[in-house]
């Protein structure tokens, strides 16, 4: 999720622990404890490939977090002024400050290494968007509400919002599954690597994208889609040019990040012509925000890059495809499809009505 979220999370779980005891110093602590994770961004790994692919690494890690918050909870337990507050209590204000940052970014599309330094590929169960609002604001509003009020124990309803915003994301995402099941194993793709996870901003309409070796299949299912049927688009990956980038170190960290919702092109208007791979997961279709030129066509073939760069993502009207979206969130027709927001050279299929 967004810092501002993290911080407004921390915030609220400060004030809930130990507000009564240290009043809105609580709240100002959680907050400063659930953005920390968040500053290794100003570390530089090299390459595009690298900063993207270890962010949310080893400061998002349950192990190190949690020798942080024993540690933190034993100098605070000794050299503190408030003496009323016991051991347990002090690792429990900064073990959830500080846990509950790397498991609500799980809870997103990006995933984290919560299991760092063990070699897993991150850690992802997505049930809210990067940033949702509707997630962010009970929190917000009753941080503000502590603060300024001086009545923390307003704290409690943003926790006990924010959480109910999960179970019924959770619900819902159950709901997309059931619905989309059938659809999948009628084209055999039950098996296959799948991503279900919300559009921008709500968890009533959802994207899913299926996975596998030369192309993938994408649809959108609404909460209120009612009895219709998903319909599944599908689009070419590209795999011809992934054994390119596999022998490459870069290549290789970027199908450990993201697995098979990688698509690779070869950009022609770049001198020399560009390999190229996007991550399918981050963004929508059509607006990808991750693009990484990995290696140059030479004389003798393909050229992996010493340091892989980030592309900006292409010029698109998003403002009409989110206003698409939102009119999408409540219809009991599905009249959108993700192709039309896709390069023709990428669709292998569509339907007007899917």
């Amino acid at each position: 999720m967004d810092s501002l979220t993290q911080a407004a999370l921390g915030a609220a779980i400060g004030g809930t622990v130990l507000g009564r005891r240290l009043g809105r110093k609580a709240v100002l602590i959680g907050a400063a404890l659930g953005t920390l994770p968040d500053l290794d961004v100003i570390i530089d790994y090299g390459d595009a490939v690298a900063n993207v692919t270890q962010h949310r690494g080893f400061s998002h890690s349950l192990f190190v977090l949690a020798g942080l918050a024993a540690l933190l909870a034993g100098l605070s337990a000794r050299f503190a002024k408030a003496r009323d507050i016991s051991p347990g209590r002090w690792l429990a204000f900064f073990g959830l400050c500080l846990l509950t940052h790397p498991l609500l970014d799980a809870l997103t599309t990006y995933g984290t290494q919560i299991w760092w330094p063990l070699d897993l590929r991150p850690t992802a169960y997505p049930l809210v968007f990067i940033i949702d609002p509707f997630y962010s604001l009970p929190l917000l509003a009753t941080v503000l509400i502590a603060l300024f009020s001086g009545r923390i124990g307003a704290t409690r309803w943003g926790l006990a919002l924010s959480c109910l915003y999960l179970v019924l994301s959770l619900g819902a995402r159950t709901l997309i599954e059931q619905r989309v099941e059938p659809v999948l194993a009628e084209n055999g793709l039950e098996d296959a690597p799948r991503l279900i996870q919300p559009t921008p901003f709500n968890i009533l309409l959802w994207r899913v994208s299926v996975a596998e070796a030369d192309r993938y299949h994408e649809t959108l299912v609404g909460v209120f889609d009612g009895d219709r049927r998903p319909r599944l688009e599908h689009f070419s990956r590209g795999s011809e040019w992934e054994t390119v980038v596999r022998d490459d170190a870069s290549g290789r960290r970027l199908d450990w990040f993201a697995g098979p919702f990688l698509r690779y092109e070869v950009d022609e208007s770049r001198e020399p012509a560009t390999l190229v791979a996007t991550d399918l997961r981050l963004g929508f279709p059509g607006f990808h925000a991750f693009h990484f030129a990995l290696a140059e066509r030479t004389d003798d073939g393909w050229r992996p890059l010493a340091a892989p760069y980030q592309l900006e993502p292409r010029r698109r009207d998003s403002e009409a495809a989110l206003r698409r979206l939102g009119t999408r969130i409540l219809s009991t027709e599905p009249r959108l499809c993700v192709g039309q927001f896709v390069e023709p050279r990428w669709r292998l299929s569509t339907s007007a009505t899917c």
